[in-house]
């Protein structure tokens, strides 16, 4: 998928799952939130270009230095390393404009209710920042009772509802496959002619594929998200027919 997105070089991209099926009745709201979190990316954008043009300025100015550090603590709300206060001011500007210049994405995510799936979380990285990351159940350790009640913890689920930015500053496309953090495959139970099977997969599209992206949450109403997984789902009061009201 990750090489399918990265091939179609588009600009600005909205990405929902497949079975998130939208009644008639809901695509109005749902059409406003899509076109409100694509808003938002786009503001977004416009802030990140222009620290990165100021930071590319030659010499170094310390005002563009201290307004894309806010920029980065403040609106991204990304911390950054404990040595960056020791750099001096011509690596800090390389070093913020390495945090910058990337893929954005804003990610819808509904309150969660208990759904099979993903969710927003913050995942401690060896030798960087925590970053904010969309972690699936697979990727969490099922034998450590601390990681298993974290991950049980989430309030937020991932519906899979975004639209990300893969164009830098000067509208060249990202190569997306230097964003992927490999480390991030995970063994996945498959079967074959009724025998169970361990897969071990690629990371996956939202999660491993899309790790050093710049990464927003936004929480999204409740009805964006109207799954259809099994037949019974069918039977869901969202998927029934509406009828005019006199």
């Amino acid at each position: 998928l990750l090489e399918n997105l990265n091939d179609y070089q588009g600009d600005i991209v909205f990405i929902s799952n497949i079975d998130n099926v939208v009644p008639d009745h809901l695509k109005d709201p749902i059409v406003a939130w899509r076109k409100a979190l694509g808003g938002y990316l786009v503001e977004l954008q416009q802030h990140v270009f222009q620290h990165i043009e100021q930071l590319s300025s030659v010499p170094t100015d310390a005002k563009s230095v201290q307004q894309a550090e806010a920029c980065i603590l403040q609106e991204l709300l990304l911390p950054l390393p404990q040595s960056y206060r020791e750099l001096a001011l011509p690596d800090q500007a390389t070093l913020l404009k390495q945090y910058l210049d990337r893929p954005i994405r804003v990610c819808g995510v509904v309150p969660n209710t208990g759904d099979p799936g993903g969710g927003p979380f913050w995942v401690a990285h060896p030798e960087d920042a925590p970053s904010r990351q969309i972690v699936e159940q697979s990727q969490v350790n099922p034998d450590s009772e601390a990681q298993q009640k974290l991950f049980a913890s989430g309030t937020h689920f991932n519906p899979v509802d975004m639209v990300c930015g893969v164009r830098d500053f000067q509208g060249n496309p990202f190569n997306l496959l230097e964003f992927v953090d490999p480390g991030t495959g995970f063994i996945g139970m498959k079967s074959y002619q009724g025998r169970p099977l361990k897969a071990l997969e690629w990371p996956g599209l939202w999660n491993g594929g899309m790790a050093h992206w710049i990464t927003i949450f936004v929480e999204i109403p409740r009805a964006n998200f109207n799954p259809v997984k099994t037949f019974l789902d069918w039977l869901h009061p969202a998927h029934q027919p509406q009828t005019n009201q006199k």
